[in-house]
């Protein structure tokens, strides 16, 4: 049975007032939209007005703004189990007449094993449930534990869906193209391979692969030319931001700028022949997750910018592009910026993210508006 969660715990009436930052481009109001989440993961905008939202422990809520939030019925049955579970939505663009969404969650393999999974739905005319749910990507079984799914989705300019996918705690599987474990992989939006990608007809390697040799990917967005940039966390530092092409290798876990958690060093050192170099790192990390690239269409100074939230510093990271290069701007801080898991930039230009660290979906404006 559906649930209609209306109460004060879940959504802000209007009731609750908008905390004020400072930064670059001015005062900005945080104003809280939803509360009371339980380990948000990811939110997408429904051309209506109306918002999906993913909770990890296998969740997914429609909300209202201003009204209510709805539980639906139908959702995927996940492994909640450590950085698994129900992870990321997206809203295709066609979605006005297609219905459907597209979800992102660690899927039961075999006796305790787990893999990132990719399954689509219809949300029913209604609003109340899930129709004819369908898994239609899997990773290649033997990945094990809770760690490392990655798990961010994003519909590309010609329909084909890129989901990334962490190594799942196991380094060297990052470099082995038998599996898809520390990839950025390409399908459509069936699941099938698309024509283009760099390995397909090849029988020793997985025909979706896009990109390879990356940890943990929790960040992926398009850019205002259909490039497809990702954030990854490193291990104790080492976190990228990596511009990703066709075929290449990105070098975990032979290359790194960070350190193991022991302190020891990892691989080979920073840079290899044939392996990519990130287009920014930090050190120490911030744990990125979730990634946005802005329009400008309220913040025009930020133009083209990158916006990484931070798990582990509670922050938003602003970021200047130029070309490929990419330079931390402007850490954006507040008590409402707890372990920020999700970014996006609504259809008004106003940008939005889920705080973990509070159980709150956040709408971000100029202070004046």
């Amino acid at each position: 049975m559906f649930r209609s969660l209306t109460a004060a715990l879940f959504i802000a009436l209007g009731t609750t007032s908008s905390a004020q930052v400072a930064t670059s481009a001015g005062a900005l109001a945080m104003t809280p939209v939803v509360q009371g989440l339980n380990s948000p993961w990811g939110f997408g905008f429904l051309p209506g007005g109306e918002i999906i939202m993913t909770e990890q422990e296998g969740r997914v809520l429609l909300v209202r703004p201003g009204s209510g939030v709805t539980e639906l019925r139908g959702a995927p049955d996940v492994v909640s189990r450590g950085q698994g579970g129900l992870l990321d939505v997206l809203v295709p663009r066609d979605f006005a007449s297609s219905r459907e969404l597209f979800f992102t969650y660690s899927q039961r393999q075999g006796l305790g094993g787990a893999g990132t999974a990719v399954a689509k739905a219809r949300l029913s005319a209604d609003g109340t449930r899930l129709d004819g749910l369908e898994t239609i990507f899997e990773t290649a079984p033997g990945g094990s534990g809770g760690r490392h799914f990655g798990s961010r989705l994003v519909e590309a300019r010609d329909g084909t869906l890129y989901l990334t996918i962490g190594d799942r705690g196991d380094r060297p599987s990052a470099q082995d193209l038998t599996i898809e474990n520390g990839s950025v992989v390409r399908i459509t939006k069936d699941g099938a391979i698309p024509p283009g990608n760099p390995f397909a007809g090849r029988s020793d390697v997985q025909p979706g692969i896009w990109s390879f040799g990356h940890r943990n990917p929790q960040g992926m967005a398009l850019d205002a030319d259909g490039n497809i940039w990702t954030v990854e966390h490193g291990a104790r530092g080492g976190d990228e931001i990596n511009f990703i092409e066709p075929g290449n290798n990105y070098g975990w876990p032979v290359i790194s700028y960070g350190r193991h958690y022991s302190g020891a060093r990892i691989g080979e050192g920073t840079a290899k022949e044939g392996m990519e170099q990130p287009a920014h790192y930090w050190d120490p990390s911030i744990a990125p997750s979730g990634m946005m690239i802005y329009s400008g269409a309220l913040f025009p100074e930020w133009r083209g910018d990158i916006f990484v939230g931070s798990l582990n510093s509670d922050l938003i990271s602003r970021l200047d592009v130029s070309g490929r290069n990419v330079s931390e701007a402007e850490r954006i801080q507040s008590d409402e910026t707890a372990r920020v898991r999700d970014i996006r930039e609504a259809p008004d230009g106003s940008i939005w993210f889920l705080s973990a660290g509070n159980g709150t979906l956040y709408r971000v404006t100029p202070a004046s508006s």
